[in-house]
């Protein structure tokens, strides 16, 4: 079965908002830190392929296309700072809850927005076979994007390409050592 990408988007966007919600009911020390880094996984990987994927094509096929696929690399880079930030906050930092409920606030609006309008106006302007063609793409992408978030690093192809494929394995080895949820515990 084949999906159109602004199912693949908003996918992604319940299991960040899933994650986000496992940190902050969260009981124990082990169980943060374990949904911290599938956060910082799932919002790093979506984030850079829109980047690479998404916005593109945004600029190609939406009326004033440039210009709404701009807005959205400025809200990329407020959230890449915040996950940054984030992804270098111990659980047992008093500012861990702060900072994770201020950059939940901004990707919360931006995948509102980018649901509400971003998203339909692409589907508006393609046909389903380059929705679902564009959806395969962005899925593929996400297997090769780094896992963390680097906020200096540029958000337009081809530069964003070639940093992406130096950066990914190196973010992918220290995932290895990072613990994250089992399967049984995953969002989903």
């Amino acid at each position: 079965m084949t999906q159109r990408i602004s199912d693949v988007i908003k996918q992604d966007h319940k299991e960040i908002i899933a994650c986000y919600h496992r940190i902050v009911d969260a009981n124990y020390h082990d169980e943060i830190i374990r949904f911290q880094n599938l956060f910082i996984w799932e919002l790093a990987r979506n984030v850079a392929a829109e980047e690479l994927v998404v916005y593109p094509a945004i600029e190609k096929a939406v009326r004033g296309g440039l210009m709404v696929a701009e807005k959205d690399r400025q809200a990329h880079q407020r959230i890449k700072a915040q996950l940054k930030t984030f992804q270098h906050t111990q659980p047992s930092n008093p500012q861990f809850i702060p900072i994770i409920k201020a950059l939940m606030v901004d990707v919360s609006r931006y995948i509102d927005d980018e649901e509400t309008n971003d998203l339909m106006k692409l589907e508006e302007s393609l046909s389903e076979k380059d929705s679902n063609a564009l959806a395969n793409s962005f899925v593929r992408t996400k297997a090769f994007v780094p896992s963390r978030s680097h906020p200096i690093t540029p958000s337009k192809p081809p530069l964003e390409t070639a940093f992406c494929l130096v950066t990914a394995p190196i973010d992918q080895v220290a995932d290895m050592f990072r613990k994250c949820p089992h399967r049984d515990q995953a969002v989903k």
